[in-house]
């Protein structure tokens, strides 16, 4: 399970290469507004709020021999709003609530960094995607990105992936007011992670 983010250094903005074979596709999942509640910046934790339906909706995906990674942007750890130690302690409350339902992750990633960090990992970039990729051995291309914001759709655009937007958390905002104006559409469009597992599985077969 991997908790540290991409190195920041000199050459931030650079994504690393996807790896030149890999034949096994995962599902790549946003943390906040996806398995958990959307709190804003989650500057405490017990603020974090796992969605009761999470643990049956990425149960049924390991059943399924799809490796499950987490990729999420935490700019409240770049911003100063809160430590890193914090996204550590969320993350392992949020391993042992999930695993109490039966369920597991394959790994997870997370961007610490602030916008104007100007990083290669912070999302609609693809580096978290990539990184899992390599260091998995898993093939981006045809795998899926689930989301509640259009950046987990424009991330999965960059690298092929197939994209779900989720309706919870900022999903239903995001879709009903901004939609018009985006250059491409979600590939799906769910209620919440439940039933996006289900279209990932009904295509899949």
């Amino acid at each position: 399970m991997r908790f540290t983010p991409p190195r920041a250094n000199g050459s931030r903005r650079d994504t690393p290469t996807l790896p030149e074979i890999a034949s096994r596709h995962a599902v790549f999942l946003d943390r906040d507004g996806t398995i958990a509640e959307e709190m804003g910046y989650l500057n405490h934790l017990n603020r974090f709020q796992v969605y009761p339906f999470s643990a049956s909706a990425i149960r049924r995906l390991n059943g399924a021999g799809l490796p499950v990674v987490v990729v999420t942007n935490q700019s409240g750890v770049g911003r100063g709003f809160f430590p890193e130690a914090l996204v550590h302690q969320v993350h392992e409350r949020m391993i042992a609530e999930l695993a109490g339902g039966g369920a597991r992750l394959d790994a997870i990633y997370y961007c610490p960094h602030a916008s104007s960090d100007d990083c290669a990992c912070r999302k609609p970039r693809p580096g978290m995607l990539v990184r899992a990729a390599r260091e998995h051995g898993l093939a981006v291309r045809g795998s899926w990105v689930v989301g509640d914001r259009y950046g987990d759709v424009e991330m999965a655009h960059a690298v092929g992936c197939r994209s779900i937007l989720v309706l919870s958390g900022y999903g239903r905002g995001e879709y009903e007011w901004h939609r018009k104006n985006w250059k491409r559409q979600p590939g799906h469009v769910a209620e919440n992670l439940e039933a996006a597992v289900e279209i990932i599985l009904k295509e899949s077969r």
